[in-house]
């Protein structure tokens, strides 16, 4: 990324370094895109492109916008594997664009050697009302929408050392829309928002803190974690993706010395379809809970924001 020209237009309100792009029509309407696609995370079809939807629509959320249509990508061996599973795919994409609301109008297909499946999601909001990585304040509290472990666990569905009902469980929290979330986000208003996905939390976090200036401190025994995320971990599923994000951020993080290796390489876990990591102001935190409450979203107070443009995690 780092090699391409900077963007010139002076219609482009964000883009790479932010959720979702974000282009001006005019002073009171903006387009909102983004796009996501991913490899099967679950062996069922149908649960698997309902996880990539809502995964992809998350980007569009976490700006406390409401989508409008989405577009399909696919790639697929069509030469290996029947159309039949490509169509559970689609029909679990489909059923979970309509849970958000929104249709799917059209796509594009390849022919792959794996399944992979996504979509390009487009909103509308009002360029001055949009949520972005921008602006939290020191004293804000850091609210998490979403269990992590997500990864382990999808690793140890592979590696086929989890149990039903830990793959029940992380299935059902990858299919969960972050539009009740948002919409609790909206209704109390936040300073700042990402979704947390392949960076794991404090790759997300550390994008936060760098575009508002600001540093942290996590309180990592208040961290949600998915049942069996630990016991994952102690069994080495550690996907290769938390090594690499443990290798950018170790020497960036101020880890607490009793803090256990296995817990660092979780709080680095991606997590696919995750939750909401938002900054709210502390005045605001308990009636932002509340209101995630009351829409049934399990989030955690995990930490606040500090002047220090340091990380810390104890």
């Amino acid at each position: 990324m780092s090699g391409l020209p900077p963007v010139q237009d002076p219609n482009v309100l964000a883009g790479r370094d932010e959720n979702a792009a974000v282009y001006r029509i005019h002073d009171e309407l903006a387009v909102v895109q983004t796009v996501d696609y991913i490899t099967p995370v679950v062996d069922d079809p149908y649960r698997f492109g309902m996880i990539a939807a809502a995964n992809a629509i998350s980007d569009i959320y976490a700006m406390g916008v409401t989508p409008a249509f989405a577009l399909n990508i696919v790639g697929y061996p069509n030469q290996s594997l029947p159309l039949s599973i490509l169509g559970e795919i689609l029909k679990g994409g489909a059923d979970k664009a309509a849970e958000a609301g929104i249709s799917i109008i059209g796509g594009h297909s390849v022919t792959d050697h794996a399944p992979k499946y996504g979509l390009a999601v487009t909103g509308f909001a009002h360029p001055e009302r949009l949520i972005t990585k921008k602006g939290a304040r020191p004293g804000d509290v850091l609210i998490l929408t979403k269990p992590l472990g997500i990864g382990v666990i999808t690793t140890g569905i592979d590696r086929r050392l989890t149990s039903p009902e830990m793959e029940q469980a992380v299935t059902e929290v990858m299919c969960i829309l972050n539009r009740e979330a948002a919409e609790a986000m909206l209704e109390i208003g936040v300073h700042a928002c990402t979704d947390v996905t392949g960076f794991g939390l404090l790759g997300h976090l550390q994008e936060l803190l760098k575009a508002s200036g600001v540093g942290a401190q996590i309180q990592s025994q208040a961290v949600p974690l998915l049942h069996g995320a630990i016991a994952m971990a102690e069994a080495g599923a550690i996907a290769g993706g938390a090594h690499a994000n443990y290798r950018h951020l170790r020497d960036q993080v101020d880890w607490h010395d009793s803090l256990a290796k296995d817990m660092r390489l979780l709080l680095c876990d991606p997590q696919t379809s995750g939750g909401l990591l938002m900054a709210v102001p502390r005045e605001r935190a308990d009636a932002l809970l509340a209101a995630l409450r009351q829409r049934q979203v399990a989030a955690s107070p995990i930490g606040e924001i500090t002047q220090a443009k340091t990380l810390h995690v104890l």
